[in-house]
């Protein structure tokens, strides 16, 4: 296979996994949204539990069949993981309910930073200016089209931190866990599914009570509702895969810097769904906002220099080294 063949390979399954990562992540957002609002089934971390263990019948199932292959990952390894999962979705839960919906918006958007600034230190990555300004470019347009009312209180500000710093830490994670063991996307959701489903199983119903008010065994199903649910559990591992497959292939910073054309989508998709209410000039300026500082990032990062690491903190051999050059992110050195 000549070297053109092979980028524009790369190129094809690099633009496949985005679109199975937005397609699965707005389509969980809508139905979720529908569950939630018009069916009252407001449990969400039971229900992130039973998207875990979804993902963990079919991961159980692929092995059984022998396409996902026997893989190893340590104990305390896979527990800092689930640790960081597990904090980073009760966080994110907890930082809406104790902030204002636009200081949510900006803890959501601080996770950029951070996750540059975990590259940074643990990885030795280093941005060209351009890809810095894009970055910036991308955070502001957000900003203006999703900010509105900000209103913070020491309790919020601590829960947003944890989530913040745990989604992180668990996106990187993803990232350096596939390169330091080679573990393939379903290889690593089939390690850490079962542990997230069982310990969100576990105390999900207890959290619920206390975010809600209600107990998730009283919640009376109906045909349509139960649908939904179904539905919310079948796409979630697809939407669980794909995060794994996208941050495998690029880095936890091009996947919330992308990522964030979920976000334009989601708003796009509720004004024509749910109405227009909140649709005005501030928003669609965002939104233009947005979309052309992603695609300045796209173009900066993928330049030489653009993102370079300048050294791995993983030891590797000679034969990972090549592997890994032809799989990273376009313009990144190893």
């Amino acid at each position: 296979m000549t070297a053109t063949s092979k980028t524009d390979q790369k190129a094809a399954l690099d633009i496949a996994s985005w679109l199975f990562n937005v397609v699965t992540s707005v389509g969980i957002i809508l139905v979720n949204k529908a569950l939630m609002a018009t069916y009252g089934f407001s449990f969400a971390t039971t229900l992130t539990g039973l998207h875990f263990g979804t993902t963990t019948l079919l991961t159980t199932f692929l092995t059984w069949l022998g396409y996902i292959q026997p893989s190893q990952l340590p104990w305390p390894d896979l527990l800092k993981f689930v640790l960081f999962a597990n904090f980073s979705i009760v966080g994110m839960n907890v930082s809406l309910m104790w902030n204002s919906v636009g200081f949510y918006q900006i803890a959501k958007l601080s996770m950029i930073p951070v996750s540059c600034l975990l590259e940074v230190v643990l990885d030795n990555v280093r941005y060209s200016r351009d890809t810095k300004l894009s970055i910036l470019l991308v955070l502001a347009g957000v900003a203006v089209c999703t900010v509105t009312d900000v209103s913070v209180n020491l309790n919020g500000f601590l829960a947003a931190a944890i989530a913040v710093w745990s989604t992180a830490l668990q996106q990187y994670y993803v990232h350096y866990l596939q390169r330091k063991y080679s573990l393939g996307s379903f290889n690593l959701l089939a390690h850490t599914a079962p542990v997230q489903a069982a310990s969100l199983l576990l105390v999900g119903p207890f959290l619920d009570y206390w975010f809600t008010n209600q107990r998730v065994d009283a919640y009376n199903f109906s045909f349509v509702s139960l649908f939904f649910l179904i539905l919310s559990c079948s796409i979630a591992v697809g939407t669980n895969l794909s995060q794994f497959i996208c941050i495998g292939r690029f880095t936890a910073v091009s996947f919330q810097v992308l990522g964030h054309m979920k976000t334009i989508l989601v708003l796009v998709l509720g004004f024509t769904f749910f109405g227009k209410e909140g649709l005005n000039l501030q928003v669609v300026l965002g939104m233009l906002i947005a979309i052309l500082g992603m695609i300045w990032y796209g173009n900066a990062s993928s330049k030489p220099g653009g993102k370079e690491r300048r050294s791995l903190s993983i030891p590797i051999t000679k034969s990972q080294k090549l592997s890994l050059s032809e799989t990273n992110e376009s313009g990144e050195k190893v």
